[in-house]
């Protein structure tokens, strides 16, 4: 076998089995996907291991995972011992290990796999975190270690790969501060190995090939924090990019000395998948700016336990604007002495650009949920034609929805409607 010469910033990475779960991220070029292919290759070379390759569609393997150990096996001038098969994609050892590829794009071929002790999700952040839980299901071995190796270009922060390895603010988990990694590099963090590389870090790419990526500052601030930088974020347009968060102090006092403050109140309502939430907001009319000081946000609850929450938080005597299509619910609430009337039926697309209109809209850091939703709300992309699908988001955002409802009959050039008491 030939000697190979790595990328020193992948050299621990590379000869490093004492965790179960190796987690990668980085920019475009970085080499993180030839080094855990290269990694699983050495492993199986030295010892008799069946390795699973995993990407959302099958087909995609060929021109990528698949590729590379068909690489790796040339440059180790390996070819007259490793056997490759390309139909069905399969790689086998003189030893017995072996490599096959298998995409969630067909969940019936995982099921017969037995014995499997590293798996490889290449672009993991593609696969739905349900699939991630059935492979790490798919991951046993009467006496082998175990080990499951993610790699992934940087994503929203709404995607399961951010949620589930750093934070999760629905679930309250915090894992690690991706801002650490960028810094360390490498972090180990009780069974996960965390790893971050850039371009800078592939010592084998031309100059040219980084000075594209530097091109991206000046046309695509999204992609080239994704590419370049190789940091998690937000993806897409942003629908609301006046958006501040302010400490919750700040944004009464700012309320308490308005000349003409307008209070509303609007409610979505969820169950099982999506939330009940609630929007306290009051419009500075003369700045036109939005301010949300207050929420409610919940789910899983029936509607007494609604009832209780509510009259808690203050809001019997306000007037709230609800969901239309709830009237149920609304009604409900209505019997309990709630003053809670259903909305105009104004379209998304419609309510969307009414609350751009505002010139600011500051959030109180009192409204975690608000912020987590709407911060890094971006308008979905159509994937065949690469435009944005009006009045669509990445997310469905209730909090938005609260908003919409509750300024309803509010326009920001034409005040009307009711002035709910705070």
């Amino acid at each position: 076998m030939k000697e190979k010469e790595v990328n020193p910033h992948f050299e621990d990475f590379l000869f490093d089995w004492s965790y179960k779960t190796y987690f990668l991220v980085g920019g475009y070029g970085s080499s993180k996907s030839y080094h855990a292919a290269l990694k699983i290759f050495l492993k199986l070379l030295s010892e008799k291991r069946t390795a699973l390759v995993v990407r959302e569609v099958y087909d995609t393997h060929r021109d990528s995972t698949f590729s590379l150990f068909s690489e790796i096996v040339e440059d180790l001038a390996l070819s007259g011992l490793v056997k490759i098969n390309s139909s069905p994609m399969q790689i086998k050892f003189p030893n017995g290990s072996k490599i096959i590829f298998r995409g969630m794009d067909k969940p019936e071929k995982l099921k017969s796999i037995n014995n499997i002790s590293i798996v490889w999700l290449e672009e993991c952040s593609e696969i739905k975190y349900a699939g991630y839980k059935e492979l790490l299901g798919r991951l046993r071995h009467p006496t082998l270690s175990l080990h499951m190796i993610l790699t992934t270009n940087p994503v929203s922060k709404e995607n399961w790969a951010y949620t589930h390895f750093f934070r999760d603010d629905i679930e309250e988990r915090f894992i690690l501060d991706d801002e650490e990694l960028y810094q360390k590099r490498t972090i180990v963090i009780d069974n996960t190995y965390y790893h971050h590389s850039l371009a800078d870090d592939n010592l084998f790419l031309p100059q040219s090939y980084i000075d594209q990526l530097d091109e991206m500052k000046s046309y695509d601030p999204d992609l080239y924090r994704i590419a370049r930088k190789g940091q998690f974020g937000v993806n897409g347009k942003l629908v609301l990019p006046q958006l501040e968060e302010w400490n919750h102090e700040m944004v009464m006092n700012d309320i308490n000395n308005m000349r003409k403050p307008l209070f509303k109140n609007g409610m979505d309502f969820g169950f099982v998948d999506s939330f009940n939430a609630v929007s306290r907001m009051c419009v500075d009319t003369e700045k036109e700016w939005l301010y949300v000081w207050d929420e409610y946000y919940t789910r899983g609850i029936d509607d007494p336990q609604i009832a209780k929450d509510l009259e808690k938080r203050g809001l019997k005597k306000v007037i709230i604007k609800g969901d239309n299509a709830e009237a149920k619910t609304i009604f409900y609430l209505q019997q309990k002495g709630f003053r809670i009337v259903p909305c105009y039926k104004l379209t998304r697309v419609e309510n969307t650009k009414k609350i751009k209109r505002f010139k600011k809209i500051i959030i109180s850091k009192n409204c975690p949920n608000h912020i987590r939703e709407l911060k890094s709300l971006t308008l979905k992309i159509d994937p065949k034609t690469g435009k944005v699908i009006p009045g669509e988001f990445n997310i469905d955002p209730h909090t938005f929805s609260a908003i919409w409802y509750g300024l309803d009959d509010y326009e920001v050039t034409n005040m009307k409607g009711y002035n709910a008491k705070r």
